[in-house]
């Protein structure tokens, strides 16, 4: 027993010794293989020659970026209540407004003067507009100038904001593989003016949308649009799609995402874009209308509904008009003309019978009271100009008991000028 001890703590012995000799060796081995100070800060103590590094994004971002605004649509809300009173029950009915704000976008600025390109869905309903800069965290007023809904497009003046307005391209020729820069406000301030990069994808994407037009008639708009992968997100819209050029060629509007279509799948890198080029016609209509003295609201009147008829006082169009209920959304809000009279002011401009006045010098006709209201401004020899709904199948029915929606087509909107005059009496 003893024998086996000694052998067993002789074996204990030497693989100590080993050990210890080997932990000396390492540590004389890492003491001689220490790196020199000097290659140390080889190594760590670098920089980078930002001359040296070329991409044409690069160039892009120092041109156009600090010209894409953020847009704020802010509305105000009423809301009733009632106070209590003294006694049993409540006190009186009481209304309170409160200025929330219900969204916000991107723009571009594409004037010295401080015109702004954006959606159309960015600041649709708002009571009142603002933008902000890089430079600052202040908002800047701005008015609506210019828009159409259809488009989707708008065009708001801040005369506050002083920026280089980026130079406008031309859509129709780009091409597919061209890079996009996509720079915007996505999910709003605290990513302001991001920079997204991909490839125009597809050119004329025919995007249908199923919408209501500003005189309430329920309609299908088919709209060309690009087709990009760069990242778009909510808070882009109104924002630029540019080229390496730094030239604005579209405006980024949606991303489809997978509830956006018919297929149930998953949907990556689809946006699209509005055509620089499209709203081209708008822009040349506000800078021609442009006076820094006068400043104008686009917002949209509200729109009220009414039933009746009544023939329109002196000065007259020479009509007798109507309301329809029109809850279907087939027809489109306004004074429908059940009779013209003849050799009437209204007869010499064009007017038909069936005719749906849904705008009268802009101002938009929800009703034949609106219409009515409007007339009574003007005197004898005013011209106005009235925009009308015209459909054949709607024409044909006027003086039945009933409207049958079914014969009713998709009409077309019409522009008129009329020349108010004093019709005698015994003509009505």
């Amino acid at each position: 027993m003893k024998k086996h001890s000694s052998l067993y703590f002789g074996i204990l012995a030497v693989l100590l010794a080993v050990a210890m000799i080997a932990t000396t060796l390492i540590t004389a081995g890492a003491a001689t293989s220490t790196i020199p100070q000097s290659e140390i800060d080889a190594i760590v103590n670098t920089t980078t020659d930002a001359s040296q590094v070329t991409s044409p994004f690069v160039q892009v971002a120092e041109k156009v970026r600090g010209s894409v605004v953020g847009v704020n649509n802010y509305t105000t809300r009423t809301s009733s209540y009632y106070g209590f009173g003294f006694g049993y029950g409540y006190g009186n009915r009481q209304q309170q407004s409160q200025e929330v704000k219900q969204g916000f976008g991107s723009g571009v600025v594409i004037t010295s003067y401080g015109h702004i390109l954006t959606n159309y869905h960015v600041i649709e309903d708002a009571t009142r507009v603002t933008v902000t800069i890089d430079q600052d965290d202040q908002e800047h007023a701005a008015t609506i100038v210019g828009y159409d809904s259809d488009l989707d497009i708008a065009v708001l003046y801040a005369p506050d904001i002083h920026l280089d307005p980026v130079p406008l391209g031309d859509s129709d020729q780009l091409q597919v593989g061209e890079w996009a820069i996509v720079i915007g406000n996505p999910l709003g301030e605290n990513f302001a003016r991001s920079m997204t990069v991909g490839i125009v994808s597809a050119l004329d994407r025919q995007v249908q949308d199923r919408t209501y037009d500003r005189y309430g008639r329920r309609t299908t708009i088919t709209n060309t649009m690009i087709q990009v992968d760069a990242a778009i997100n909510s808070g882009n819209s109104g924002g630029g799609l540019f080229n390496t050029l730094g030239q604005l060629q579209g405006i980024p509007e949606r991303k489809y995402t997978s509830g956006a279509t018919m297929y149930q799948a998953d949907v990556d890198n689809i946006g699209m874009c509005i055509p620089i080029n499209v709203t081209k016609p708008l822009i040349e209509q506000v800078l021609k209308e442009y006076n820094p003295s006068e400043t104008q609201s686009a917002a949209a009147n509200d729109q009220k509904s009414a039933q009746g008829e009544l023939l329109v006082g002196r000065p007259r169009l020479g009509v007798t008009v109507t309301s329809f209920m029109n809850s279907t959304s087939v027809l489109p809000n306004g004074a429908v003309v059940k009779n013209v009279e003849a050799n009437s002011p209204a007869e010499q401009a064009g007017i038909k019978v069936g005719d749906i006045i849904v705008e009268c010098d802009g101002t938009i006709i929800s009703s034949y009271t609106d219409l009515t209201a409007k007339i009574k401004d003007y005197n004898e020899g005013d011209t106005v100009k009235l925009k009308v709904w015209r459909d054949e199948g709607l024409a044909s029915q006027i003086g039945q008991d009933s409207i049958d929606l079914s014969q009713v087509g998709e009409g077309e909107y019409i522009d008129l000028t009329v020349t108010l005059r004093v019709i005698d009496d015994q003509n009505m």
